[in-house]
């Protein structure tokens, strides 16, 4: 379910409870960024020719502002993990070439900014693919670019952390990891152990290297262009939504940014999910005031119900 769809049901069972609820989707660079800012800022929504993580002819959607010429794109919509079936995970095949090409789109309309939302992706390469055709179109010239990175990895952590769920094994794991040593190693400048190198498989750090990339959470830039923290100024209370929430939900992810703001602003904070997983402790997520879980749009709405009565 799309981030406006699980608002909308938990909205639903919120009114029915009689609790009065404000719809605020949100994304954190990856698959969905792009269609939670159109709502949120305006722009142009273009599509452009690229290809997807198996080479295929795809369409990916990227914003444009004339007045400020100045793009926003989305990684996860010509590299995403969701472009492709189960069946069809490569995690080693799999290449970030249609990221690159986005980016040339957005250099050919006249982009003085270019904001690439990074997330949700299917590679591992290192931003071989991307760099590669970024370069064979002829670099990003006076272009200024910024990645809105989903996750807080360096580097070279890139494969051993997601990798698993882009479909690779321990082999194949080891093989990525050494890989992206070996990209590190001939990139101009460095980007193991920098935070947030690692965000698209690699490829926020060798955009860096290469092209001097600003990296910033995508989580603490979506909520800044949503104006989140007026919104929360006048809320009782805030529900976050996650499809799993686990240790990687708390750190670097939309679900802690919220979680930190409004702890912040006292404002407790009640979460609806589709399960818990593995890797969270009772000590990161100890600040919210309850959890429900929910996976179908009836019980988003029972839960939102359930909310409002207690």
């Amino acid at each position: 379910m799309s981030a406006a769809q699980v608002a909308a049901a938990v909205a639903t069972g919120l009114r029915r409870g009689g609790a009065e609820a404000v719809e605020c989707p949100v994304a954190d660079g990856g698959e969905g960024t792009i269609e939670i800012l159109s709502g949120a800022l305006g722009g142009e929504l273009r599509r452009a020719p690229v290809h997807d993580p198996l080479g295929r002819h795809i369409e990916a959607p990227w914003l444009w502002f004339p007045e400020s010429r100045t793009a926003i794109l989305e990684m996860a919509q010509a590299s995403g993990l969701a472009l492709i079936t189960d069946e069809e995970r490569d995690a080693e095949g799999a290449s970030s070439t249609g990221t690159g090409e986005l980016v040339l789109v957005a250099r050919e309309a006249g982009a003085v900014r270019t904001i690439l939302a990074i997330g949700g992706t299917a590679t591992s390469d290192g931003g071989e693919g991307a760099v590669a055709a970024i370069e064979q179109g002829g670099g990003i010239g006076d272009m200024d670019l910024e990645l809105a990175c989903d996750v807080l990895i360096g580097f070279e952590e890139a494969a051993i952390v997601f990798g698993p769920q882009k479909g690779a094994s321990p082999e194949q794991v080891e093989r990525l990891t050494k890989r992206l040593e070996e990209i590190a190693g001939e990139l101009p400048h460095d980007p193991r152990g920098m935070a947030m190198s690692g965000a698209g498989g690699g490829l926020a750090g060798a955009l860096w290297a290469l092209y001097g990339a600003r990296l910033q959470g995508g989580s603490e830039f979506v909520l800044g262009a949503l104006d989140f923290d007026s919104r929360l100024s006048g809320a009782e209370a805030v529900v976050i939504g996650e499809g799993r929430l686990d240790g990687q939900s708390r750190h670097g992810k939309i679900t802690g940014a919220i979680l930190d703001r409004a702890t912040r602003a006292g404002v407790p904070v009640h979460a609806i999910v589709g399960g818990l997983g593995e890797g969270s402790t009772a000590a990161d997520w100890q600040d919210l005031a309850s959890v429900r879980i929910a996976g179908s749009t009836r019980a988003l709405e029972d839960a939102g119900e359930d909310l409002a009565a207690h």
